[in-house]
């Protein structure tokens, strides 16, 4: 039985409203799904609330077919719909479909645009902030160590538990419109002390220096524990904000890791024995020479042809850094003419880049500059796509599989090199 405090009583019990009771409601089964005991408070909260395509609202057309039926049925598993007010916990709306400009060349229909545009409205409205990003901590919302946040979207996660010592789960569509409204989520797995120590190691036997190598070094740690927190230990260094982003996006994808340690730059890491909470235990990985290779092998092994047609950078969504670095390097290029280069980012971020002139700069260059989504999430790449090359390990990990194409993974560069001459020229350094 999960254990409420007199307000969350009052909240299940009405007080504050039929959305609020319904929220409520929703987190008291979700809590004892899972055998919490009790609730912590949050005012962090990301999610995508009663945002959906249109077949969504045609499923609940005899409700009225719309946002508020959406988010009461939908969001909220009520069996009523109800009248949806602002929300109450700080709350941001993370990636959606398509980019709000360039939805044409993204090969979106008008109809679907129209219910997109609708839909952000409603989010307005409603309160949420409109941040369309997967990177909520490039655009704004940035926790502090020990904070209780409610966050959906795996790499946000990993990067919220690991890097700032934020505290979250893995939270799902419902839980998180949920705890837009009641302020609460379940008092479960990161959000408690003895749930966040390390269960493996893994040592660092290379030098790993780079955005590429922290992204191979992190698809291999996810391989290695799969849903377990790592402590990793050895020759790791200039971390940075985009390497982490780059490192966690990884392991949560080729295992499913939503928290890691590293000795001696991670917050919750000042030494291993910190990490571990007494001494080391569970097995030991060793990322070496042979290990390396093998991750790159790995990650290429759905390239085939070196004949490239489209690039795609911003997975997780660029930093404004990583734009002034394609534009840097692709300044005085062109996009070759059967290729296509799109970046991804944030609005946010676009807008710096677009003050900074790097946006610019990429569109002499024939590159796309987008916001939103990617093309994981809303499945779109340029037409005719059959050999797309990334620097990000986790969309070569996904998008092939997703859109029956081959994949290269590489720096930066090699990927700039490529959309410029539509070939693929990466080699393992």
């Amino acid at each position: 039985m999960v254990k409420l405090t007199d307000d969350e009583r009052a909240m299940l019990d009405g007080r504050d409203g039929a959305a609020v009771q319904k929220a409520m409601d929703l987190l008291v089964r979700y809590a004892e799904a899972l055998g919490a005991e009790d609730f912590v408070y949050t005012n962090n909260v990301a999610g995508v609330p009663g945002s959906s395509p249109q077949w969504v609202k045609e499923y609940y057309a005899a409700d009225g077919g719309d946002y508020r039926a959406v988010f009461s049925r939908f969001d909220l598993d009520s069996d009523e719909v109800v009248d949806i007010p602002r929300m109450n916990a700080f709350s941001c709306h993370l990636q959606g479909g398509m980019d709000p400009v360039m939805w044409k060349e993204q090969g979106m229909t008008p109809a679907a645009f129209a219910n997109f545009s609708s839909d952000e409205a409603e989010t307005a409205a409603h309160g949420v902030q409109v941040l369309k990003t997967c990177t909520p901590y490039l655009a704004g919302n940035v926790p502090v160590m020990g904070e209780h946040c409610a966050w959906m979207e795996s790499s946000a996660v990993v990067f919220c538990n690991s890097v700032v010592g934020g505290r979250t789960n893995c939270e799902g569509r419902e839980s998180t419109s949920a705890a837009m409204l009641a302020n609460r989520i379940p008092n479960f797995g990161f959000h408690r002390d003895e749930f966040r120590k390390g269960q493996h190691t893994v040592r660092v036997d290379v030098p790993v220096d780079s955005i590429f190598e922290w992204g191979m070094l992190g698809y291999f740690t996810g391989a290695a524990v799969e849903d377990s927190i790592p402590v990793l230990d050895g020759q790791i260094s200039q971390p940075s904000l985009i390497r982490h982003k780059h490192f966690g996006a990884a392991a949560a994808s080729s295992g499913g890791v939503e928290m890691y340690h590293m000795v001696g730059i991670t917050p919750e890491a000042r030494d291993a024995e910190t990490a571990f909470g007494g001494k080391a235990r569970g097995e030991t990985f060793a990322y070496g020479a042979k290990e390396r290779q093998a991750i790159y092998e790995r990650l290429n092994s759905i390239g085939s042809s070196t004949d490239v047609d489209y690039v795609m950078l911003g997975c997780p969504h660029y930093s404004v850094e990583q734009i002034a670095e394609a534009a840097r390097l692709i300044e005085g290029r062109r996009v070759a003419a059967d290729c296509e280069l799109w970046i991804f980012t944030s609005r946010a971020v676009k807008a710096t880049a677009e003050a900074s002139g790097y946006s610019e700069i990429l569109k002499r260059a024939g590159a796309k500059l987008m916001t939103d989504t990617c093309s994981a999430i809303s499945q779109a790449v340029p037409k005719g796509t059959r050999v797309a090359a990334f620097d990000s390990a986790k969309q070569v990990h996904y998008l092939p599989a997703m859109m029956g194409i081959e994949g290269w993974y590489g720096t930066t560069a090699e990927c700039i090199d490529a959309a410029c001459t539509g070939k693929w020229n990466g080699v393992l350094q």
